[in-house]
Formats: structure tokens, sequence, C-alpha cells
């Protein structure tokens, strides 16, 4: 052994962190969306006696009286504002995830995350349309940055742990391994090594099947399109370019919200109105509530009306505005493919009869990869999170990686 190589008992213990940063991650998924269930079905009056239901949130939603749903999302408005603002107020300063991996020598405080991530699941679960993929993904890095300290890993590698915990996080929230493993190479470490590869791979496939023992093995939306239409492979390259443009000014809409948030007494008022705005709007849209999982089945099932997709759309999109702008915290990963898979039904409705053989669910499929791949700058990881929410035949791939790329680069250059 030379002298700069790890001893025996350092690689045991860099494994047995790898291994308990996929367990705890994978725990700490399954138990957030079980509490995500659990007040959904409460909040909403519909499955009550099964925390893993068939009846889906839109459905719950939907059948909920109009004003159920304007008192559960001033409910939500009234917790989000005060919890944050007090959070803000009393919490210790709250370390993200990039600046955890980026500066490891600061450690994620553990009662401001956990207050943090138990505030975005139980908004989100009331209706907030934000996503929920953040809760998870900060406490799989807050128990990875904690285990890997506490047994004495270089510096380095808890830069790593704490990258693979949160890429692990996403993968049990969502049963997304290899996306999970994907994440936390494209997004968070933003570079590719074997050593780092194994070991996001690793941990995100052990969160996943852990959080199956309690979620059960089952894909976020249903997609029964068989193969693609070769007319798709054309519009996914003609059309890519345009998903990055409204990424684009997505990004800015949704940055500039959250720049102009202050923690204090504006933080209830103003996610007061904004929840209330969004509980009056889903008096006629029951669509709105939620991160947009609802809206993005509908159209992958082709059960939108240019109308419909239309108006959610553009709803949509203020909403998130709105309780961004509130204060409300919350990830953008569901949020952007709802906004992608709800404008490519769209685009589908107006041009779909120039690309004979394809259909609505193809557009959105194809509009939801190109929009997220731009907005959220992960290309690689959104086309991997579309075959694993999906399941979709291989023949899918030239489309998703067409529209992708179209909608990263044009999203870089007007970024640039």
């Amino acid at each position: 052994m030379t002298a700069n190589a790890p001893s025996r008992s350092y690689w045991l213990q860099r494994w047995t962190a790898l291994l308990l940063t996929g367990i705890l991650a994978g725990l700490g998924g399954m138990l957030l969306a079980l509490l995500l269930h659990e007040i959904q079905h409460l909040v909403y009056g519909y499955s009550q006696k099964a925390l893993i239901s068939p009846q889906s949130f839109l459905e719950g939603v939907t059948d909920a009286s109009a004003h159920r749903r304007f008192l559960a999302l001033l409910a939500a408005g009234l917790i989000a504002g005060c919890g944050w603002w007090l959070l803000a107020r009393y919490g210790k300063k709250r370390v993200s995830i990039s600046v955890a991996v980026n500066q490891p020598d600061k450690p994620m405080p553990g009662i401001t995350t956990l207050i943090h991530s138990l505030l975005q699941i139980i908004t989100v679960a009331m209706g907030s349309p934000l996503g929920r993929e953040v809760a998870p993904r900060e406490l799989g890095a807050l128990f990875a940055g904690g285990v890997a300290r506490r047994l004495h890993l270089t510096t380095a590698d808890i830069q790593l742990m704490i990258a693979c915990g949160a890429g692990a996080g996403l993968a049990a929230v969502y049963n997304v391994p290899l996306a999970g493993a994907v994440f936390t190479l494209e997004v968070l470490l933003i570079s590719f090594s074997w050593e780092a590869a194994i070991a996001a791979l690793v941990t995100s496939a052990l969160a996943a099947w852990v959080a199956t023992l309690g979620l059960g093995d089952e894909h976020q939306y249903r997609y029964t399109t068989e193969m693609a239409a070769t007319s798709l492979v054309f519009w996914a390259a003609l059309s890519g370019p345009l998903f990055g443009v409204a990424a684009f000014w997505f990004r800015r809409i949704t940055q500039r919200a959250r720049s102009k948030v202050r923690s204090n007494w504006q933080m209830p008022v103003f996610s007061l109105v904004a929840f209330a705005a969004l509980g009056a709007l889903s008096m006629w849209f029951p669509q709105l509530p939620g991160n947009g999982k609802g809206p993005i089945q509908l159209t992958l099932a082709g059960d939108v009306t240019l109308k419909l997709a239309a108006a959610i759309l553009c709803l949509k999109i203020f909403v998130i505005w709105a309780v961004l702008r509130g204060g409300a915290e919350g990830g953008l990963l569901t949020p952007g493919l709802a906004v992608g898979a709800l404008l490519g039904s769209l685009l589908f409705m107006l041009l779909g009869r120039f690309f004979p053989g394809s259909d609505m669910a193809s557009f959105a499929l194809t509009g939801a990869a190109g929009f997220l791949s731009a907005s959220m700058q992960m290309p690689v990881t959104a086309i991997a999170l579309m075959m694993e929410f999906t399941r979709m035949d291989h023949s899918f791939l030239v489309p998703l990686a067409l529209s992708a790329a179209g909608a990263y680069m044009t999203f870089r250059k007007l970024d640039g």
C-alpha cells in the first residue's frame, strides 16, 4: 500500500457512510411521502382509510366542494406565511444543498432544515403549486452530512456524501434511482468520475428500494403510447428551441418572485393573499392545487381541450409566481414538467395535424422533457426522469434527447 492510499479501515468507513446515506435518505423520503398522503386525504376528505390510495390527488380535490378547496388553501397560506416568517426570524440561518455541497465546512442546521422540509410537505399536501422534491433532498443531504462527519471522512468525501444524499432523497420520493444518480452528478457535483458515479448509483438505488417498502413499486405517470412516431423526431427537433425560450422566461419570473421576498410582516400577508387567490381560482379549476402531477397526467392521457389547456397553463404560471412572491418554498421540478406538458399539449392541438402518427401524449412528453431540461439546467437528468416516471418505450429516447438538447442550448444562448 502506497503512502497516499487510504487504509482498509477508511474504506470500510466510507462504504458504511454510503450505505447509511442510502438507507436514511430512503426512510426520510418514504416518511415524507406518507405524511404528504395523510395530509392530502385529511384536508380534502378522500381515501381516509388508506395512505396509499388508487384515487389521485386531482380526483380528491375535484370531488371536494369548492368551499372546502378555498378554506384548505387559505389555511395553507396561513401556515406558509407564518411558518417561514417565524423560521426566518427565530431559526438558525438555513444552509442550502448547493452551499452544503460546495462548502462542506458549513453543516446544514438540523432543526431548521427539518422544519423547512416539513413546511414544504405540509403546504404542498394542502395544495401549494410548488414541488415536494426539495424536502427529501434536504433531509437526505442533512443525514448524509451528519453520517460523514460522525465517521470522520475527508472534506472531499463529505462533499460527495452530501451530494449523494440529496440525489438519493430525490430517488426515494419518486422511485427514480437512475435519475437520482444522474442528478447527483449533473446538478450537484457538476462533474463525473467513476468513483462518484458508483457512489451516486449505490445510494440512489438503495434509497429508492427502501422507499418502496412503504410506498410500493409504482411509477409516477401512466403512459400508454407504445412507440414514437417518426414525425415526433422532427417535431422534437423543431420545438426544442421554443421550449427553451419558454423556460428562460419562466425561470426569470420565478427568480424575480423569490428575490422580492422579505422576511418581515409582508410574508404572512402576501402569502395569505397568494393562497387566497389560488383558492378562489380552484373553485372553478380544481386542476390548479398541487404540484402539477394531475395536469401532467391529463395531458399524457389526452384528456384536455384547447381552452382548458390554455387556461390551466396561464393560471398555473400565475399561481406559482404568486406563492413564490408570498414567501412559500418548494421545488419547481414537477411544476416545470406541468408547464412543459401543458404547452406541448396546446401545441399539439394547434399543429398536431402536420405531424401524422403523433398524439397529444407524445407532444406533452417531449414538451415536459424539453422545458424541464432548460428551466432547471439538467438535460440528462430530465431525460432520465421522464424514462423512469413513465416507463416509456426506448423509441422515445431520440425525440426526448432532441427536445432536451434544443431547449437547453437555446436557454444557455439567451442566458449568456
